[in-house]
């Protein structure tokens, strides 16, 4: 078994916001620097590889999470796309008749914003990430994305996120997975905290 953790990066102004964000490129910011300032990985992961989606607010987490390392860049780890409602507040899309929040909101992992990605899209991207990695048998760290961290919760569990997760994926946290020789996830542990912050 292959060992992988995913770390969602640090707060930005739009996670304060409630903004989503998507593909759009919004850095940590001051206060996003703290807070991945005050988290610690676990030891034994200073030497795994280190993985990180494109986007800068993830590139940086892992800048200042392991600062003698240099990530590599894996473009399969970018958040979920939110097309045309990215920039905007969930709870402002839900009231918005227009939006048709609730009807999106209730197909799961086909959910999909106006020309955005699904969370089975994002499970898609990451199936031959997966893959290679199993193949190359190397323990990970990924510092990614909330919805790219729960749609590979999805594919390890089978939740198809119609209802509550079976364990909520908490900020500020690391999840564990174990990968099988084809690449395909089981959590190992869920919630491993990083520090005080509340990424």
């Amino acid at each position: 078994m292959t060992l992988l953790a995913v770390i969602r990066h640090a707060p930005t102004a739009w996670n304060r916001e409630k903004r989503l964000q998507g593909h759009t490129d919004i850095g940590l910011g001051a206060e996003g620097r703290i807070v991945a300032a005050s988290w610690q990985v676990p030891r034994e992961w200073q030497g795994w590889r280190l993985l990180t989606s494109p986007l800068g607010r993830a590139r940086e987490t892992a800048a200042i999470l392991f600062p003698e390392r240099e990530a590599e860049i894996e473009p399969g780890l970018r958040e979920m796309s939110f097309g045309a409602w990215e920039g905007r507040r969930l709870a402002d899309l839900r009231v918005d008749p227009g939006a048709e929040a609730a009807e999106r909101e209730q197909l799961g992992l086909d959910f999909r914003a106006p020309g955005g990605e699904s969370p089975r899209e994002v499970q898609a991207r990451l199936a031959p990430v997966l893959a290679r990695l199993a193949a190359e048998g190397l323990d990970t760290v990924a510092v990614s994305h909330k919805a790219v961290s729960r749609a590979l919760y999805a594919l390890a569990t089978g939740w198809r996120m119609l209802e509550k997760p079976p364990i909520k994926l908490k900020d500020g946290c690391a999840h564990l997975f174990d990968l099988a020789a084809d690449g395909s996830p089981r959590v190992a542990e869920l919630n491993i905290r990083l520090g005080s912050g509340d990424g």
